[in-house]
């Protein structure tokens, strides 16, 4: 069971090397959250992160991406994506757990892993940290529609212009759009952005919405036997916790929701990802006025749902109703 799941990868798996988000679009994510932690939540995430990345979830969500390729590290760099073997140039957009992530090494199993170590108090508080500094970043790269995609290794082989600079395509949803926007319309800060952010889900655009973010179709089990039952995040962490997995399962219990949100965010690959027109700048162009409602929408989301995600944790439920 991750981590001690140390596999053997391709080198095609290791290529998904662009930084999801980037760390000012990882730390909007972790700003945002911060934001909407209940009581004891709120206790841990201050008392594990400490003075080193200030108690805040904002500071510590970069730190997966910084030590990935490190050699103590080096196993979780699959687990930062899931690679839909989808067709989004034809307009099928879709993620399959056991088609895209069989083999339990991908951001489906690793958040599901990670919820079940965050809240285990036989672990060590250094353990504890890492699992929270890992749902931390994973919560945020599931919300990158690059991350929820094969097609030319999550459009890191997809060359690209970003305000004139050479680059590719995943790096221009990481980063380049999003140091733009933030330039641009949030005067240069990432806590501003945030704030910015969660005014939107707390009295503009995304207040209607925001109940929505947290609900899912219960999707992990096979076809033949799916209900008709909706879910949400604290009956999805409260059933996984429920079955106390030993730290040595040969298995992984994939979560219902990371497969919804998967799936969200690989729909935008239909619709705006690859939209592009050969040679177009996609910082200066209609694309980027296209792709920044849809980054504004999923750093938000997933910061909300991360929020969401640790309250059921620690306090039982999503205190966000």
């Amino acid at each position: 069971m991750l981590p001690l799941l140390v596999t053997t990868c391709s080198i095609a798996l290791y290529a998904q090397s662009a930084l999801a988000w980037g760390t000012l679009g990882h730390q909007t994510v972790g700003y945002v959250a911060q934001e909407f932690l209940a009581p004891k939540a709120l206790a841990f995430v201050k008392s594990s992160l400490g003075s080193t990345y200030d108690e805040s979830l904002g500071p510590a969500a970069p730190w997966a991406d910084s030590v990935k390729y490190e050699s103590a590290y080096r196993w979780s760099s699959p687990l930062h994506f899931v690679d839909a073997e989808d067709s989004p140039l034809s307009g099928s957009c879709s993620v399959e757990e056991q088609r895209d992530c069989g083999d339990e090494d991908c951001i489906l199993a690793a958040i599901a892993n990670y919820t079940t170590r965050v809240a285990r108090t036989s672990l060590s508080a250094t353990q504890r940290q890492e699992a929270l500094k890992f749902l931390d970043h994973f919560l945020g790269d599931i919300g990158q529609p690059l991350h929820v995609e094969a097609y030319e290794v999550g459009g890191n082989d997809i060359s690209a212009k970003c305000s004139g600079d050479s680059t590719n395509l995943h790096a221009a949803w990481d980063t380049g759009m999003v140091q733009k926007n933030i330039d641009d319309n949030h005067g240069g800060s990432v806590t501003t952005y945030a704030a910015d952010l969660i005014s939107e889900i707390k009295s503009g655009a995304y207040k209607s919405l925001a109940s929505d973010w947290l609900s899912c179709t219960s999707i992990t089990e096979p076809v033949s036997k799916r209900s008709r039952e909706v879910h949400g995040v604290e009956q999805d962490v409260k059933r996984l916790l429920s079955r106390g997995e030993d730290e040595t399962a040969a298995s992984i219990t994939l979560l219902e929701c990371p497969l919804v949100w998967a799936r969200e965010s690989n729909a935008f690959c239909c619709t705006v990802v690859f939209s592009y027109t050969s040679g177009e700048d996609l910082c200066t162009s209609s694309y980027y006025t296209k792709a920044v409602p849809v980054i504004d929408l999923q750093l938000a989301k997933q910061g909300y749902r991360l929020a969401a995600w640790l309250n059921v944790i620690f306090d039982g439920s999503t205190n966000l109703r």
